[in-house]
């Protein structure tokens, strides 16, 4: 019997799925335990032996890999929770990281705040001046080394940031992803320095052209390497510890794993990779359930996340920001906010019902978990309106306080606007609704698509309560829940789900039409790359998948779009066949005829995907098929439309649900990790694999 186990960390809950070889799923939930999140991983580990019927050393011995998503990385960057960490440039230009470019002013802004962008300040410095200090040394943008690195100099940088403290050094210099000789250079004298200090260079982290970015993206990185190595090193021991054979694998941002051991080399890519498991689990369900296009959503109990999946494959990007700056990383794209279950609502200063982004998180929680907190959140509003049980959450070990609830909500929402404490719960949840419309328009209307052309797949904690409401918010008809095991385990089944996936990128401008040679020697090195980074994963794989691609612009912009490659030989009309990819995605972007093809294309950063495709995945195996109608285990009052009250709703345990079973609205499906709620003028279908399948009712 072999496992495969994935665990997502989140601010408020850890996730847990295992899939065996003879095709068993199982899931566990378990409370986050910040800041050492290595304990709720040990905790949520043992619940999944505990279903076994095996200890937590005898299923880790019969384990293949444990696929680990993170929040400790994106974590340390949002809250500045970082080591001191100095920065070696290209003399004459230090001030880049302060300076911003006009970007500081934008990037990362709200709507609201855009239209004042000249009014924003860039007072987001990544670290203090004196820890930023500059070598002399030039490269040109052919790759020369015009001005030789001046060791002394260098040396006498490099001891002056170790005297002030810093525990990692970042090195970014111009034209460095041309040729790296002087950043390699560096490392060494820094390794004669201070042999164990971490270091990261941009030539390794972040081989891109544009040198804002570039510095930006390797001191992030930096900043979060030697945290996330101590962090891997220590879960791995305790894991090793327990009889751990397989490899620990960290999931990245690109939606793919790569090996505890490799990823604090390039921990920046680590940043979205709790963000990142739920898109994969959409493409693994919708392969067994045949849909191609899918709006995936993921309602925590901090954050609503929402991905996108066009035509089988999740929608990619090449960039992300973080508290106002730019990340060369490659990512699936995830749009997030802060509206989760543990969400705080709030009124603003004009008497607004506001939800989030702070979030009551695992400490306190919300303030029907009875541990402190006070402050009214989604989760106390859904128990307020009956969606939830008052028994708790996880089946009953999660208890709840209805009082401690109604009390939150009555004193800072209720008796403020004049309301009774159940209407002031529906406007809460009527809110949550519309804010996570709003960001699911964002996702897919302004990417180019039509929501009516997907099927939304909702899972999480709390996203099955709202998810046919925020679905018809954005006029999406068909909503997936996956039941069973992994309900709102199901970032874990995703991680569970993902093979290994590296990247290997190099900026190279050239104007189109070009020698195809060129292209053909970048993909040759970039291929060789990511193989050799493959052999270092200590797995093995089934297949390997290399999938090349460039980044494209039209000249005088700076929207570049990312097209696809033949992989083999390349000639002209591959070339040609690249422009028009890009083109055509332009125009799905932009609007068609938005591109100007007379003013040429440029091709900037070539780009090679290595899939190292592991040897199974899970796959939620199929239920028994239904013998008679479904039978509500009791009714409650619940109140799902503000102006209907509270009406008597039956209400399903999700265990007596089978294949064919159909429930209508209003309805509730109670499951020990998540609440399912149908509406009424809604029905929800049970397919085959236990999935509920929510659609507005035939007239």
């Amino acid at each position: 019997m072999a496992y495969v186990i994935g665990v997502d960390v989140g601010g408020t809950f850890t996730d847990a799925v295992l899939d065996d070889d003879a095709g068993t799923v199982l899931a566990a939930k378990s409370p986050s335990t910040p800041p050492d999140y290595s304990r709720g991983v040990l905790d949520v580990l043992e619940l999944l032996a505990e279903q076994l019927g095996r200890t937590l050393p005898e299923m880790l011995a019969d384990t293949h890999h444990i696929a680990h998503g993170t929040t400790s990385s994106l974590n340390a960057l949002v809250t500045g929770d970082v080591p001191p960490v100095g920065f070696l440039t290209t003399k004459g230009h230090r001030d880049s990281i302060f300076i911003m470019n006009v970007e500081g002013r934008y990037l990362g802004r709200s709507p609201h705040e855009l239209q004042h962008v000249l009014g924003q300040t860039k007072d987001h410095g990544l670290l203090p001046k004196r820890h930023a200090l500059e070598v002399t040394e030039r490269i040109d943008r052919d790759g020369n080394v015009v001005v030789t690195l001046d060791e002394m100099q260098a040396r006498t940088a490099i001891r002056a940031l170790l005297a002030d403290g810093v525990q990692a050094i970042a090195v970014s210099l111009l034209w460095s992803f041309r040729n790296p000789v002087h950043e390699r250079r560096l490392r060494e004298l820094i390794a004669e320095e201070a042999p164990d200090l971490f270091v990261a260079l941009s030539s390794e982290v972040s081989p891109r052209i544009r040198e804002f970015a570039r510095n930006a993206t390797t001191i992030m990185s930096t900043q979060i390497g030697p945290g996330l190595r101590d962090y891997l090193s220590t879960l791995e021991n305790t894991l090793r510890d327990n009889k751990l054979v397989g490899p620990l694998l960290v999931m990245q941002s690109n939606g793919g794993a790569v090996a505890a051991k490799e990823a604090p080399a390039s921990a920046i890519s680590t940043v979205g990779s709790v963000l990142t498991g739920g898109v994969v689990g959409s493409v693994a369900l919708g392969r067994q359930l045949g849909h191609r296009n899918i709006i995936s959503t993921d309602v925590g109990g901090t954050t609503f996340l929402a991905g996108l999946i066009v035509d089988g494959e999740p929608v990619r990007d090449t960039t992300t920001i973080i508290n106002h700056h730019p990340i060369n990383v490659p990512t699936l794209r995830v749009d997030a906010i802060g509206s989760g279950g543990g969400a705080i609502a709030w009124l603003d200063a004009g008497g607004n019902l506001r939800i989030g982004p702070r979030s009551a998180g695992a400490v306190p929680g919300p303030a029907c978990y009875g541990n402190g907190g006070t402050e009214p959140t989604n989760t106390d509003a859904n128990l307020v309106l009956g969606i939830l049980p008052e028994r708790g959450l996880l089946g009953g070990r999660k208890p709840l306080s209805l009082e401690l609830a109604r009390q939150a909500i009555d004193t800072q929402i209720a008796k403020p606007l004049g309301l009774t404490v159940e209407e002031a719960a529906a406007a809460v949840y009527t809110v949550q609704n519309a804010q996570t419309g709003d960001l699911l328009r964002k996702t897919v209307v302004e990417a180019g698509h039509d929501p009516r052309d997907f099927v939304l797949y909702a899972f999480g904690g709390a996203g099955p309560a709202h998810c046919a409401g925020y679905a018809a918010e954005v006029g999406v008809d068909e909503v997936v829940v996956p039941l069973g095991p992994v309900a709102s385990a199901f970032s874990a089944f995703g991680l569970a789900s993902s093979d290994i996936v590296l990247a290997a990128e190099l900026s190279d401008p050239t104007v189109v039409p070009f020698d195809p040679a060129r292209a053909e020697r970048n993909f040759t090195d970039l291929e060789n790359r990511v193989r050799d980074g493959l052999e270092r994963q200590g797995v093995t794989f089934e297949t390997v998948e290399l999938h090349r691609e460039i980044d494209m612009r039209y000249s005088m912009q700076l929207a570049e779009v990312t097209a696809p490659v033949t992989n083999g030989p390349l000639d002209m009309a591959a070339i040609e066949d690249a422009a028009a990819a890009f083109e055509a995605r332009y125009a799905e972007l932009f609007g068609k005829d938005a591109g100007f093809r007379e003013a040429g294309i440029q091709a900037i950063t070539f780009r090679v995907r290595g899939v190292g495709v592991l040897p199974f995945s899970p796959e939620l195996p199929p239920v028994a098929e239904a013998t008679g109608p479904a039978e509500p285990a009791s009714t409650r009052p619940v109140c799902l439309v503000a102006r209907e009250g509270f009406v008597d709703t039956p209400i399903h345990d999700y265990r007596e649900l089978r294949a064919g079973h159909v429930l209508s609205g209003p309805a509730i499906v109670e499951v020990p990790t998540t609440t399912v709620v149908v509406p009424g003028g809604t029905t929800g279908t049970v397919d085959h694999l236990g999935n509920l399948t929510i659609r507005r009712a035939a007239k």
